[in-house]
């Protein structure tokens, strides 16, 4: 293969309230932590055992406003990015930070007005649909 891919899906739980900057020219950016878990059982225990992995969740412009609109702690969503590592400087110290900036989001749970939710997020088509939504009539399938 001659290309290279750099693609991450994530399901998860929003961590905290989003938080949105805003800049010059109607720009946006919002960042929150996203809580992804793995569930397993210790065999010599019989203990069960959770491991929680936090992901810096960057969302950009439109995807950003409906993000900060519907969103709020504890909800569930699909992530669909790309991974970026960024380096900054704090307290005169180089540090580094791994973020994953989300070009699709799937709504699965919200606690904000729920009958007034899109489910499925791109910012390239806002009028996108998830596919299970569509009745078998619009269906041209032949099988």
């Amino acid at each position: 293969m001659a290309g290279t891919i750099n693609k991450v899906i994530l399901i998860g739980h929003l961590g905290d309230e989003l938080k949105m900057h805003y800049f010059e020219g109607g720009n946006s950016v919002g960042r929150f932590p996203l809580a992804t878990n793995e569930v397993y059982t210790n065999r010599q225990t019989g203990e069960k055992v959770t491991n929680v992995e936090w992901h810096n969740i960057v969302v950009r412009n439109k995807l950003a406003e409906i993000c900060e609109k519907y969103l709020t702690k504890g909800d569930k969503v699909y992530c669909e990015g790309r991974i970026k590592t960024r380096q900054y400087e704090a307290e005169g110290q180089k540090r580094y930070t791994t973020e994953i900036q989300v070009q699709e989001m799937t709504f699965l749970s919200t606690k904000k007005d729920p009958n007034n939710v899109p489910s499925n997020i791109n910012p390239i088509d806002k009028n996108s649909t998830r596919p299970d939504t569509i009745s078998p009539k619009e269906d041209d399938l032949p099988f």
